[in-house]
């Protein structure tokens, strides 16, 4: 999720207008909502990264809890949910969404960070592995009937759509490791991941638009989408049903990660 785009031309969107838009998208007061975010493509806002953080806060209101994905890029060092900074294709958004008072962060590197009554929930509990299974914090939000937000970027960055490869039980992992700590020592701990390029996640796009499920629409300066975590998973489960591959490129195509799960089959 790299934020590009330049803010030429863009005048600042104020707050409370970022607040109204999100309403107007269908953004549910009290809900829980998990964003992906690219800043560069929303700026600028008032009060920069920080005041969308405060937009999103207040357009769910108190009882609502607002959910970012917090893992790290590094996985050669044990993780340290106090200070390891977040992967950078990631954004800015979520690194300063993790520092912030009151926001709850999980204690391992697939964590995702939350703020808000269902926080603890959400980012409780030990690593995943693979890191999209139900029991994770990504399964907690479809479980608790949460939204998806993606602002500024398309659903090749929705962690969403590895819940539902993993609830489909794809037949493909790409090796992957973290490292932890035991014994006060690290130790390099290998596992397999339904992981590939991400690219054809584009296709929930068309899926979610034919059943009239994904709502659309400006938020500051960028587009906008919103669906319910469980239409995203139901739908795409019953595709991944008929086709299993269906997320992976044809091997004409020389995708290296694609064929790289491809060639974990069997």
């Amino acid at each position: 999720m790299t934020e590009t785009g330049s803010t030429a031309g863009r005048g600042e969107v104020g707050q409370a207008e970022v607040v109204e838009q999100l309403h107007a998208l269908g953004v549910k007061p009290g809900g829980v909502l998990i964003v992906h975010v690219s800043f560069r493509a929303a700026r600028p806002i008032e009060g920069g990264p920080l005041g969308l953080i405060e937009a999103l806060r207040s357009a769910l209101g108190p009882k609502g809890t607002l959910v970012m994905p917090s893992w790290t890029e590094n996985d050669d060092d044990p993780f340290d949910p106090a200070s390891t900074p977040v992967s950078a294709d990631l954004g800015t958004v979520a690194d300063l969404f993790w520092r912030q008072p009151g926001v709850r962060r999980g204690r391992h590197c697939f964590a995702f960070a939350a703020a808000g009554p269902k926080a603890r929930g959400i980012v409780s509990g030990p690593r995943p592995v693979p890191p999209h299974i139900p029991d994770s914090a990504i399964g907690r939000v479809h479980a608790l009937d949460g939204q998806v937000l993606l602002l500024g970027v398309g659903h090749d960055a929705d962690t969403m759509l590895h819940l539902a490869e993993s609830m489909a039980d794809v037949p493909y992992r790409l090796m992957r490791h973290y490292t932890e700590l035991r014994r006060g020592k690290p130790v390099r701990v290998a596992y397999g991941e339904n992981d590939h390029c991400c690219a054809r996640f584009a296709l929930a796009d068309d899926w979610l638009r034919e059943e009239g499920l994904q709502a659309e629409g400006p938020v500051a300066n960028t587009h906008a989408r919103l669906a319910r975590a469980k239409d995203i998973v139901e739908l795409t489960v019953e595709r991944l049903a008929d086709d299993p591959l269906l997320f992976l490129h044809p091997e004409s195509e020389l995708c290296e990660e694609c064929n790289e799960a491809r060639s974990s089959i069997g």
